[in-house]
């Protein structure tokens, strides 16, 4: 696997793909690398002749009272698992490469960055948008593959990429889970042994809801109040917020129908905060719906 620093060289390694008629795949990662992002790097494989990924921490998409100096760096671990995985290329520049002192543009994608996480965590998304559309310009992939788990934040970049016509085609992959169901996030580091059997408690509450689904509750507030006492069961677990959204402009519902919809929750687990959801969309067949966590 080469590693590339410097945007110039990147741009150049991209150029010689190209020239040789590669479909070039990306998997942009801040790093602490699970197996999520190698299901990723999977998927990608499959798809195309030639796979990307980038390690940027990006400070950018950290508030102030965020975890950025406590985020794991694990960089030559990183390496290794990308080395096995079969990735050709990571870009893995210095932040001042990225972001040179006369920095001074950002991307705001209106409309939705502003609500759920973007409440929660202000400017979080103008820099996740913003460094996205940097790496997206500086690899020109002609595919994107993010995970569902952040799926308000897949939303966005979506909508970046129509409004802006990127010529790039973003794929979003299934959550990957642990087998008690936790979500994997680089976060998951951060839970002591009594929290990390907390979190399994979100989980439990989505997969509550999508059994209510299954047998029949449209009802969003039902839904919603199926989770929220789910969760308040766990004294460990703070709730940041619960919502019933359709899965395009992110809007409350109030009942399931004919649009996809996601049950998304964000809570703090100690001093940890962790997200999740539940995709819930329409099947063929009278009143059938298709639950995926």
């Amino acid at each position: 696997m080469e590693i590339v620093r410097t945007i110039p060289w990147m741009k150049e390694t991209v150029r010689q793909a190209r020239a040789d008629n590669h479909v070039v795949g990306f998997i942009p990662t801040m790093g602490a690398l699970h197996e999520g992002h190698l299901s990723l790097i999977r998927r990608a494989r499959m798809d195309c002749s030639r796979v990307f990924a980038s390690i940027f921490l990006n400070p950018t998409q950290f508030g102030p009272n965020e975890d950025l100096t406590k985020y794991p760096r694990t960089f030559d671990a990183d390496v290794e698992k990308l080395t096995a995985a079969g990735v050709n290329v990571l870009f893995a520049p210095e932040s001042k490469e990225v972001y040179p002192p006369e920095f001074r543009t950002h991307v705001d994608v209106q409309g939705l960055s502003e609500k759920l996480e973007g409440k929660s965590r202000p400017g979080h998304f103008r820099g996740v948008a913003t460094v996205v559309l940097k790496l997206f310009e500086i690899v020109q992939p002609q595919f994107a593959f993010f995970g569902r788990k952040d799926a308000q934040q897949v939303r966005i970049l979506q909508q970046m990429a129509t409004d802006l016509n990127l010529d790039v085609k973003i794929v979003v992959c299934p959550i990957v889970r642990e087998p008690d169901g936790l979500a994997l996030s680089s976060r998951n580091t951060y839970l002591n042994s009594e929290e990390r059997l907390a979190a399994t408690v979100l989980h439990r509450a989505l997969d509550a809801a999508r059994r209510e689904a299954n047998t029949g509750t449209r009802d969003a507030l039902q839904l919603q109040a199926s989770i929220q006492g789910i969760l308040a069961s766990e004294p460990l677990v703070r709730m940041d917020y619960i919502a019933i959204v359709d899965a395009g402009s992110f809007e409350p519902v109030s009942r399931i129908s004919g649009r996809p919809v996601y049950a998304l929750l964000a809570v703090h687990v100690g001093k940890t905060r962790l997200i999740d959801n539940l995709l819930i969309e329409p099947a063929a067949g009278q009143n059938a719906l298709i639950c995926s966590l």
